[in-house]
């Protein structure tokens, strides 16, 4: 009987050590007035409110104007968040990564640009836009698990600076990853699936979506146009680990909430939960 009980106290242990961590991937659309009733104004409140509830650890944003970021900052106070926009500090659309402060500890950030000097303010290759890159390591003070986050929004247009961008953000990983800790990647990556660029990097990293201990929840694509009454098959935004991560993907999910026919952006949040 004494060695039974000894034998649920360890899994009883296992269970309350073992981390889950919630990461969603967001592009939030850019504060536009020509959007009319989809403009951030009428969208802000709404999303906060997403965020609320589903409570991600890590969440990655994509095409966040300087007012967005406060916004957001403003009525998630639990959160902190680093990242630099594009045309420089407050200037432009950034890939800001924020965080929970009681659960996560920054230990260093940077962000760079997808272009041939990534280090300086500049356009990439074939791009319409310049884009960023921002990216973190964590300490969880719960375990004192070490982990990257990497967030990115690729441009739109140019077919080799997609590629290029990625190959960028994968010799990065390499550079500044020599622990060997684990990577997560977020971003919308404005590639479909069957693209070079997504298999250059399901070549180096895993598709959350593909490895999800259960089947996927939601809508096969994550951009919706704002268009709530038309299927959405277009998948744009993505979650990857990195092969050796030790993180398991518990739940993967496209979350299509809604309130009064109007979605909080025109993508779909990409969200993950991972174990370790």
């Amino acid at each position: 009987m004494r060695r039974i009980k000894f034998l649920i106290v360890i899994l009883f242990s296992v269970q309350i050590n073992g981390q889950n961590l919630k990461i969603m991937s967001y592009n939030i659309r850019v504060d536009l007035t020509v959007d009319g009733d989809n403009a951030w104004n009428h969208r802000k409140d709404f999303f906060a409110s997403q965020i609320q509830f589903y409570g991600p650890d890590v969440f990655g944003i994509q095409e966040a104007a300087p007012n967005q970021v406060s916004d957001i900052a403003e009525r998630l106070s639990q959160y902190s968040f680093v990242g630099i926009a594009r045309e420089g500090v407050g200037k432009g659309e950034s890939s800001n990564i924020f965080h929970k402060k009681e659960r996560l500890k920054m230990l260093l950030n940077n962000t760079f640009w997808l272009s041939e000097t990534p280090s300086e303010i500049s356009l990439g290759w074939d791009a319409a836009y310049k884009r960023v890159c921002t990216y973190v390591l964590f300490k969880d003070v719960k375990t004192n698990q070490l982990f990257w986050v990497f967030n990115t929004h690729l441009d739109h247009l140019g077919a080799q600076a997609k590629i290029n961008g990625i190959k960028l953000i994968l010799a990065k990983i390499k550079e500044v990853n020599n622990k060997n800790y684990p990577v997560i990647c977020t971003g919308d990556l404005n590639s479909e699936p069957q693209s070079e660029g997504i298999f250059l990097l399901k070549k180096e990293m895993k598709d959350t979506r593909a490895i999800s201990k259960i089947l996927p929840f939601g809508p096969s694509g994550t951009f919706n146009g704002f268009k709530h009454n038309e299927p959405v098959t277009r998948l744009l935004d993505y979650i990857f680990i990195s092969k050796d991560a030790g993180f398991k993907v518990e739940k993967f999910a496209v979350l299509s909430d809604s309130k009064d026919l109007r979605y909080p952006s025109d993508h779909f949040p990409v969200y993950v939960e991972l174990s370790y």
